[in-house]
């Protein structure tokens, strides 16, 4: 993804502050499992290492990772993915670009599970 050396923070936080900053950002109620705020967007700082924040609500993660039957770790992992596509351009507004977006959070997600399993191994 040509990613080396840029930093993203990562805040875990609760349905309460999410659905705020969903409030405030999205303009939508309630909570919802990530956000992401691309430094890539508007007036971009030139030489910036930073690609933007990514907000994960632990709590819908918890409750999403329980219905699916997978590890909340897991879960974590894809919605991380999820948000850094976000940062880097990827949406899913259009059936085509959700399409592609959701190709590439696979082989990302695929990517971490392999190199997961090979980390276990060693």
């Amino acid at each position: 993804m040509g990613l080396k050396g840029r930093e993203v923070s990562v805040l875990f936080t609760e349905d309460h502050e999410m659905a705020r900053l969903n409030k405030a950002y999205r303009r939508k109620e309630g909570p919802t499992n990530v956000l992401a705020f691309s430094m890539l967007e508007g007036e971009v700082v030139p030489h910036s290492k930073v690609l933007g924040d990514i907000v994960i609500s632990l709590d819908t993660a918890e409750r999403e990772a329980s219905q699916m039957g997978i590890p909340l770790f897991q879960h974590v992992v894809r919605l991380m993915i999820h948000g850094l596509l976000h940062l880097v351009g990827y949406d899913h507004e259009e059936d085509e670009e959700a399409m592609t977006m959701d190709k590439e959070e696979e082989r990302l997600i695929s990517l971490a599970i392999s190199n997961e399993v090979e980390h276990q191994e060693a």
